[in-house]
């Protein structure tokens, strides 16, 4: 057994666990919000940071082959995807990524397109700088969403300059399909909009699904494409900082480079080197014990729900996120979000953080232990009967 769930996370200065009276207003909730696992890293990682902590020493650290190679390793392994060592930019987050590369590419007043419901902080890479949010809303459709391809082809012709992609996609949990992918790149670059895809989500998908990274298509499409991963969602890493870019293009390559230098970003910390490192190099055998976890809590809260409950899940096809449709509880948005706080006691994303197309929606982080699952759940079913 590799996998080790971790049942005491507060007064770790977890933002999961210890953030919870800031955020919901309430301490004595089960935390099943923020994209982060109550799963202990691999031991690989482990060994690797206790070795380097024995060593002591933690000044500035260079990004050598090690890493690339790692790297090179994981998305041929895992994506059948072959890199190239000077396609690879380094960043703390993928999240700054995309600050950066809108910053780097796009002038204030462009116009960006994403695909709503989506995650909260692509909103805010466009707006915060001064860029338009051009929505091409996703369609849903017994209970599984798809893309609008004659809306995402209007939109794209109105001047759009980038195209925000969630691959695959959080939170409704779709791993988009080659013919899918194939359609979204054939359209950009019918109208020459750059494609900035966020694939942190990219190894934690589903049996029958495979993650393809949109830039692994062809040449023209990896052409106009910055690509951002992170082995931070993989292998629960995320307070290290650790993520990377693969653009092909060298021109645009530059041009982000110029523009994470521009903002003093230049290097890695020394944790997150050797945590990407242990992880791409031996943490295989871990995830693939994860994903089997993942997969039976995936169908208990599904199953528990829609037997329980009139509750929708969307079912997942890859994230350890589940994206529910409470519409039935006939509730708005904020009534929804204090239901599940004050009533099911119960930490849980709502769905109006995603666009207004969200409202009836909340948000399950299911990567956590079957006694936290279980009982998160059980409070989720017994609040709703108490109303019924």
């Amino acid at each position: 057994m590799l996998l080790k769930a971790i049942q005491q996370r507060k007064n770790t200065q977890s933002v999961k666990w210890d953030a919870m009276q800031e955020i919901f207003e309430a301490d004595d909730l089960i935390p099943m919000w923020v994209a982060d696992m109550d799963f202990s890293a691999p031991q690989p990682v482990l060994d690797a940071l206790n070795e380097r902590i024995q060593h002591g020493v933690f000044g500035y650290t260079i990004i050598d082959n090690h890493v690339t190679d790692a790297i090179i390793y994981w998305l041929k392994q895992r994506h059948k995807w072959q890199i190239q060592t000077e396609w690879l930019s380094f960043s703390p987050g993928v999240v700054t990524s995309l600050h950066m590369a809108v910053q780097a590419f796009t002038n204030k007043g462009d116009k960006i397109l994403i695909q709503t419901p989506v995650y909260t902080p692509f909103y805010h890479v466009i707006e915060n700088h001064d860029r338009q949010v051009v929505k091409n809303p996703l369609k849903l459709k017994n209970e599984s969403y798809s893309i609008d391809f004659v809306d995402l082809e209007n939109k794209l012709k109105q001047n759009v300059k980038a195209m925000i992609l969630c691959s695959p996609h959080n939170p409704v949990g779709r791993v988009w399909k080659k013919e899918e992918l194939s359609e979204i790149s054939r359209l950009c670059l019918k109208y020459n909009v750059l494609i900035i895809s966020d694939e942190i989500h990219a190894d934690l998908t589903y049996p029958g699904y495979q993650h393809i990274p949109i830039a692994s298509l062809s040449s023209e499409v990896s052409q106009q494409t910055i690509t951002c991963m992170s082995p931070t969602k993989t292998f629960n890493l995320a307070g290290l900082n650790v993520s990377y870019c693969v653009t092909e293009n060298p021109s645009l390559k530059e041009k982000l480079d110029a523009y994470f230098t521009k903002q003093g970003f230049s290097m890695l910390n020394t944790m997150g080197n050797l945590a990407l490192q242990a992880a791409y190099n031996h943490g295989e055998e871990w995830l693939e014990e994860l994903l089997l976890q993942l997969d039976e809590n995936r169908k208990y809260v599904m199953d528990t729900l829609e037997k329980e409950t009139d509750l929708k899940v969307i079912r997942p096809e890859g994230t350890y996120l589940l994206w529910v449709d409470c519409s039935s509880l006939g509730m708005s948005g904020e009534e929804l979000q204090q239901f599940m706080i004050k009533k099911a006691k119960v930490g849980l994303n709502s769905g109006l953080g995603y666009g207004e197309v969200g409202e009836q929606f909340m948000r399950i982080n299911i990567a956590c232990s079957k006694e936290t699952l279980q009982e998160g759940v059980e409070r989720i079913t017994t609040a709703i009967k108490a109303i019924s």
